[in-house]
C-alpha cells in the first residue's frame, strides 16, 4: 500500500527585501532571503566570533537581522561586525 500524497506546505512569503520597510526581520524572515535553514542562521549567531557571513542583534532575547546587512550580503559583501 503506498502513502498517500502529501504537498509540502507553501513557504511564507515575506517581502522582498527592497520593499522591506522594517531595520531588523526575524530569523526565519532572514533565511527565507539568504535561501538558508533558519536553523543554519541560528548556528552563526550561536558560535562565538563570526562564523557566517552577518550577525545578529538580540532584542528582548530573539535574534533580530539588520535588513542592511541581509542587503549587503546579498550584493556581494561582507558584513561581520568585529568583536567589542
Amino acid at each position: 500500500m503506498t502513502k498517500p500524497f502529501r504537498a509540502k506546505p507553501a513557504a511564507p512569503r515575506y517581502p522582498a527585501l527592497s520593499d522591506e520597510t522594517r531595520l531588523y526581520v526575524d530569523t526565519d524572515c532572514a533565511a527565507y532571503h539568504l535561501n538558508r535553514t533558519p536553523q543554519t542562521l541560528r548556528g552563526w549567531a550561536c558560535r562565538n566570533g563570526p562564523s557566517g557571513p552577518l550577525s545578529p542583534i538580540r532584542l528582548q532575547g530573539r535574534l533580530a537581522w539588520s535588513v542592511e546587512d541581509l542587503r549587503r550580503v546579498l550584493s556581494g559583501e561582507n558584513c561581520n561586525r568585529s568583536a567589542d
